[in-house]
C-alpha cells in the first residue's frame, strides 16, 4: 500500500506500507528511481529508518511500531536515531499535541515497549523527564492509518523540521 505525503511547493513524498508474504510488516519512506531535488539529509532518509510491525503477544487483534525517532545530525548529510528516551524527550522530537492526537484514537495507546516492573508509565498529560525507556505504539490490527501517521511523526517530521520544510515543533 502506499501514502503520499504532500507539503505545497515540495516534492510528494511517498510511503510504502509492505506487507510480506511470510506475514512481516514495515513502513519506509520509498526511494524513486529519480529522486527530486531536496536537501541531502532528506534525500538519505529514503529507504532507510524502516518501522517494523508486529503482532502483539497475547495482544488480542493489537499491533505495534516502535515509536523512536530519527535524530538529524548537525553538519552531516545522514540521520541517526534515538531509541530510549524520557517521555518528555520522545514528545519534545514529535509534539506533543501530535502524540496526544495520535493517541485519542479508538484503541490506540502509547506504552513502554517491554513489560518490566522498572518502567515508569507513559503519560502524555505529565511526560516524564527522569527514566529513558523504549516507547512503542499499540493499535488494533484493523487499523491502516495510525502506523503510517506514527511513522511520518517519529521518523519523517523531525527530518523535515531540521531541513526548514516544516516549523520547529512546539514545545509543550
Amino acid at each position: 500500500m502506499e501514502w503520499c505525503l504532500v507539503l505545497p511547493g515540495r516534492p510528494e513524498l511517498t510511503l510504502h506500507d509492505t506487507r510480506w508474504d511470510n506475514g512481516e510488516r514495515d513502513l519506509v519512506l520509498h526511494q524513486p528511481s529519480v529522486v527530486p531535488e531536496m536537501p541531502a539529509l532528506l534525500a538519505n532518509l529514503h529507504g532507510r529508518r524502516r518501522a517494523g510491525i508486529e503482532a502483539v503477544p497475547a495482544g488480542r487483534g493489537r499491533l505495534r511500531l516502535m515509536a523512536w525517532t530519527v535524530i538529524p545530525r548537525t553538519g552531516s548529510d545522514r540521520a541517526g536515531f534515538k531509541k530510549s528516551l524520557t517521555t518528555a524527550q520522545l514528545a519534545t522530537q514529535c509534539g506533543l499535541s501530535l502524540l496526544r492526537t495520535l493517541t485519542s484514537r479508538p484503541g490506540v495507546t502509547l506504552e513502554p515497549a517491554f513489560d518490566r516492573e522498572d518502567l515508569p508509565l507513559v503519560d502524555l498529560e505529565h511526560p516524564q523527564d527522569v527514566k529513558p525507556l523504549q516507547h512503542a505504539l499499540y493499535f488494533p490490527v484493523d487499523d491502516d492509518e495510525t502506523p503510517v501517521t506514527a511513522y511520518v511523526i517519529t521518523r519523517v517530521m523531525p527530518t523535515l523540521r531540521a531541513v526548514g520544510w516544516l516549523p520547529p515543533s512546539p514545545a509543550f
